[in-house]
This record gives structure tokens, C-alpha cells and sequence, in this order.
């Protein structure tokens, strides 16, 4: 039980690292965070607070969907974006591509490896991966559609209130599946 808290704990807070490494790479973010950077953008809070505030407000969209929380949602909500937004405060922005792609390729692998760490701990989904299994079980959606669907809403929303959309965003849905598909089974606690 202590390492499946520790891996979930460790897990949550180095997915919001490497958030926060992708946002400082400057050359795109995967859709959730390309959602909370717009907002950050329109409001002035800060993006890893964002984070959290959505995090909670997707929470709230579980009720009609009828989905249950895990000890590990509420732990995403609250330290996802706690801890993305101390790691903004600690790293500077890169310039030069290549000082850029080396922090985007060290953000998309920590989320990966987070990925498999939190998910590994079996405490539960975070709030965005739950809506996505809430809309299949409530309506019968594909995963694939529901997932598309969420993804590709939260990203035009979020590029359309000013949010950074580039060939990182497109390199982080290149390669987060096969890079999380081989972080799980190497983490799973299971």
C-alpha cells in the first residue's frame, strides 16, 4: 500500500512537470493543457491553477455520467496543477530549436512515465481520463470516439482563447500512446 501511495503521489506531481516542460518548450501542448493555457490567457491565473480549477469542474461533469471518484482523482485535481505551476515558477522558457525540442521530448517523456505511475497505482482516473470512460458506459460511445470528441473540443477551445497549438502538440499525440503503453506494464503495481 505505501509504494502504490508513493507512485501515485510521485506519478501526479511529475505529470505536471512535464505539463509544465512543454509549456516552457513553447512549440505546442497536448489538448487539456492547450485548454488551460487559453484560459490562463483570458483570466491572468496561472495555467497549473487552471489545471486544478478544471480538473474539478470535469469532477462535476461525472455526476450525470454517474462515474465514482478514486482517492487518486481527488489526488490529480489537487496536485496535477500545484505541481505544474511550481515547476513554471523554477524553469525559465528555452529559445533555439533545439534547446525547445530537447524540453519537449523531456515533457512528453515525463508525462509518459507519470502516466504509467499514477495509472500504475490503481487509486483511480483522473477527472479527464473518467469523463472519456463516463461518456462509452453512459452512452454506449466508442472509447476512441469519446476520447477524439473530448480532445479535439478542448483543444479548439483552447487554441481559440489563445492557447499554444504547434508541431509539440502533434509530436505529444505522435508518441504519448506507445510511450505510455510501455510505461504501464513497467509500473503497474498490479
Amino acid at each position: 500500500m505505501v509504494r502504490r501511495i508513493v507512485q501515485l503521489l510521485v506519478g501526479l506531481c511529475l505529470y505536471g512537470a512535464g505539463c509544465a516542460l512543454t509549456v516552457r518548450a513553447g512549440l505546442g501542448l497536448d489538448p487539456w493543457t492547450v485548454f488551460a493555457q487559453g484560459l490562463a490567457v483570458q483570466t491572468g491565473i496561472g495555467i497549473g491553477w487552471i489545471t486544478n480549477i478544471v480538473g474539478f469542474l470535469v469532477l462535476l461533469l461525472w455526476i450525470p455520467l454517474r462515474q465514482r471518484p478514486g482517492v487518486g482523482t481527488i489526488a490529480n485535481i489537487l496536485l496535477v496543477g500545484t505541481s505544474m505551476q511550481a515547476t513554471l515558477a523554477v524553469v525559465p522558457p528555452f529559445h533555439g530549436w533545439l534547446a525547445q525540442g530537447a524540453v519537449l521530448a523531456a515533457g512528453v517523456l515525463c508525462v509518459a512515465a507519470a502516466s504509467g505511475l499514477y495509472i500504475g497505482a490503481h487509486f483511480g482516473p483522473g477527472p479527464r481520463d473518467g469523463l472519456m470512460t463516463g461518456l462509452h458506459g453512459r452512452f454506449g460511445w466508442p472509447i476512441w470516439a469519446c476520447r477524439l470528441t473530448v480532445e479535439a473540443t478542448v483543444l479548439v477551445v483552447g487554441w481559440l482563447l489563445g492557447g499554444t497549438v504547434g508541431i509539440g502538440t502533434v509530436l505529444f499525440a505522435v508518441f504519448i500512446g506507445p510511450l505510455v503503453h510501455a510505461a504501464l506494464p513497467l509500473l503497474d503495481t498490479r
